[in-house]
Formats: C-alpha cells, structure tokens, sequence
C-alpha cells in the first residue's frame, strides 16, 4: 500500500498519483489542511522539507522521484 502525503497545486504529489495509477497500485492520498496539518506530518517525517512524502508498506521511500527510482529504477542514462 503507497500513502501520499501532498498538498494542493503542487506537481510533484500529481506526478505521484498518476504514477501509482499508471503501475495500479493501491494508494492512500492525504491533504495538507485537510487530512493532516504541518506539525502532523513533522512528527511523521522530521527531517522533511517537501511534499510529497511517500511510504510503501509503512517504509518510509521518500518524494516522487524517489518512489520512482523505487518502483522503475532509476533513469536511463547515455
């Protein structure tokens, strides 16, 4: 299971659900102000500056490019 934490007009948290949609994965959306707040998810992820925040089964994988790099491998290089 992905939970996504994101917000709001932000591309990156976009990026990541049509990810998850695209290698249909079952996933959670959680929204800033709505379904959490800043202190929330800082005692989640202490150490985080920028959403989204992704876990996979309760790990903790990062932002988008890291669920990426974690679900395709990371970018093909020339």
């Amino acid at each position: 299971m992905v939970e996504i934490w994101g917000k709001s007009n932000c591309s990156y948290c976009d990026n990541t659900i049509a990810l998850c949609v695209r290698e249909g994965l079952n996933y959670i959306y959680h929204q800033l102000d709505e379904d959490y707040t800043k202190e929330e998810l800082l005692k989640l992820f202490p150490n985080t500056r920028t959403l989204p925040q992704i876990t996979v089964d309760n790990k903790h994988i990062g932002g988008f490019m890291d669920l990426r790099h974690y679900l395709v491998g990371p970018p093909d290089t020339v």
